[in-house]
């Protein structure tokens, strides 16, 4: 029995069809494999053309694509399955193809990207023509190109919970819901690979992530930042569907923001029933927000809300402007492995704080650490703006610190440094060896001294009357904090309960009570000298 009849000349091969158009022609000639629609073909929206297919493949003058890097953020349920296998069969066997290519379909976890690889299968199968030449390889999770447009090509499936893979030259990578992935080392080892193809190309397409520090985070505000025009950059594309942070959670406006499938191919019904439930039910709201409303939101109470947070990044800070001014200190010593804060609000004449934070770890399993705190220390680490200092060995040396200090002394008038009496004497020997002497001021970390600032800091915060300049430790700090409350009602910031590192903002806490108590004295302190 003879099979199906095959096409001499396959849509995206016609002639007069510009890039674009036979990237469509060839993604709208895939089979549906799965759900109501299974058995027909491909059929793609305005939206997924117009906003985010269409910018990634514009060409130059030369016909070459400018874009590098993509980035699609919507909603769950809106067909990022079916346009994922599309798109990178696309660049397996169809018009973006290249011999020897190699396609990389990472996802989460071995049972995502198996998921993943078995989608791409499946429409390959379901495809006469494409189907007779390619050969799928079960076991490895591979599917290699034996004849025709992208003869010897192969694309693989990998999960972002194996090691990092190195000696690759991808031609092609999709990222499944990055946005969920324990670490970014799978990413970058495929980022960094991208430059020795001719046109490379590294898509990814997730929900949002729950918090600021992930690096999926950081793709979707620097795309915000290029279509706000804050920064130029036409090698990278942001298709972006959410919902914003004042809009009515509630509202069917609000959906159809984060779910452009939303009455389509997306149940409204559906939706509905998931608002109704997180409606009634607190605890089912932040994923409702997070997976439907595509906002970064993960749930947990916090003592600061993030957009509190953020709208205290008012400016960048110039330091040699700040060089002779009058300011207070804060150190929060860490255990011997852990991140130190030493940090200095500078009081403005307006009622505001400068703040300048200067963190510490030690470099030794940088990597590892980064792992398992889940935020790129590593990369931070090279950042100048994120003030953190890696030093020698594999624990925090008070020496170290203690210079860092002094110098900090030369540069700034320190009028009080508060500290947590724990482990303060290692430091203090090591002040005295190098004859600094310094207004240190006992700090209690317990209900008694830390309530009045906590009250501060939330008040100062509130009001938008300090500027971190965007710190991306200040803001994990800022994230993971939370306060734990006394039967008199007291407040303290509790490391032991927080969902990560917040010396931080225990340092701001101390450094800014402190300035407020010597405030209180007198005068302002930045009007004291005068």
């Amino acid at each position: 029995m003879s099979g199906p009849k095959l096409r001499e000349e396959l849509p995206w091969e016609a002639e007069g069809l510009d890039r674009l158009e036979r990237v469509v022609a060839f993604m709208e000639d895939m089979p549906v494999t799965q759900g109501k629609l299974a058995g027909t073909k491909m059929h793609l929206r305005p939206w997924q053309i117009e906003q985010f297919l269409e910018p990634i493949f514009t060409v130059d003058d030369e016909g070459k694509r400018r874009v590098r890097t993509a980035a699609l953020s919507m909603g769950r349920k809106n067909g990022k399955t079916g346009i994922s296998a599309a798109l990178a069969l696309c660049f397996l066997v169809g018009p973006e193809a290249e011999e020897r290519g190699e396609i990389y379909f990472c996802a989460m976890d071995k049972a995502q990207a198996a998921k993943a690889w078995a989608e791409c299968k499946a429409m390959l199968e379901a495809h006469p023509e494409l189907s007779q030449r390619v050969n799928i390889i079960r076991f490895s999770k591979e599917i290699e190109v034996l004849e025709g447009q992208g003869k010897g090509s192969v694309l693989k499936a990998l999960s972002a919970d194996a090691d990092s893979k190195l000696g690759l030259s991808p031609s092609f990578v999709l990222c499944d819901e990055i946005g969920y992935w324990p670490k970014r080392d799978l990413f970058d080892a495929m980022d960094s690979a991208l430059g020795a193809r001719d046109e490379p190309l590294i898509v990814a397409i997730s929900t949002q992530a729950k918090d600021d520090t992930h690096f999926f985070s950081e793709m979707i505000d620097y795309g915000l930042k290029i279509k706000e025009g804050e920064v130029e950059d036409e090698s990278f594309h942001l298709a972006m569907f959410s919902a914003g942070v004042d809009d009515d959670p509630w509202s069917p406006e609000t959906w159809a923001k984060a779910n452009p499938a939303l009455g389509d191919f997306l149940s409204y019904e559906q939706v509905e029933r998931m608002a109704m439930q997180a409606q009634r039910i607190p605890s089912k709201e932040a994923d409702f927000r997070n997976k439907v409303l595509n906002q970064r939101i993960d749930g947990t109470v916090r003592f600061i809300a993030a957009r509190e947070w953020n709208d205290c990044n008012l400016a960048p800070i110039d330091e040699t402007a700040l060089e002779g001014r009058e300011c207070f200190g804060a150190l929060d010593l860490s255990a011997a492995r852990d991140l130190t804060c030493f940090l200095l609000v500078f009081p403005e004449e307006d009622g505001r704080y400068t703040v300048l934070p200067r963190f510490f770890l030690p470099e030794f399993d940088i990597e590892g650490k980064s792992d398992t705190d889940r935020v790129p220390y590593n990369v931070w680490a090279k950042q100048p703006d994120a003030r953190l200092t890696l030093l020698p060995g594999k624990v925090i040396d008070p020496a170290l610190v203690a210079e860092h200090i002094a110098d900090e002394a030369t540069r700034f008038n320190i009028l009080a440094i508060a500290y947590d009496r724990w482990r303060i004497e290692d430091l203090k020997r090591e002040l005295d060896k190098l004859s600094v002497e310094l207004p240190l001021v006992p700090f209690g970390q317990g209900y008694k001294d830390m309530s009045p600032a906590v009250d501060v800091l939330e008040v100062t915060v509130a009001q938008q009357k300090v500027n971190h300049a965007g710190n991306p430790l200040m803001r994990m700090c800022a994230a993971n904090a939370v306060v734990t409350v006394d039967p008199a009602g007291a407040r303290k910031l509790d490391k032991g309960k927080a969902s990560g590192r917040i010396d931080g903002i225990v340092a701001l806490a101390m450094a800014l009570k402190t300035a407020q108590g010597h405030e209180e004295e007198g005068l302002p302190a930045c009007l004291l000298a005068a």
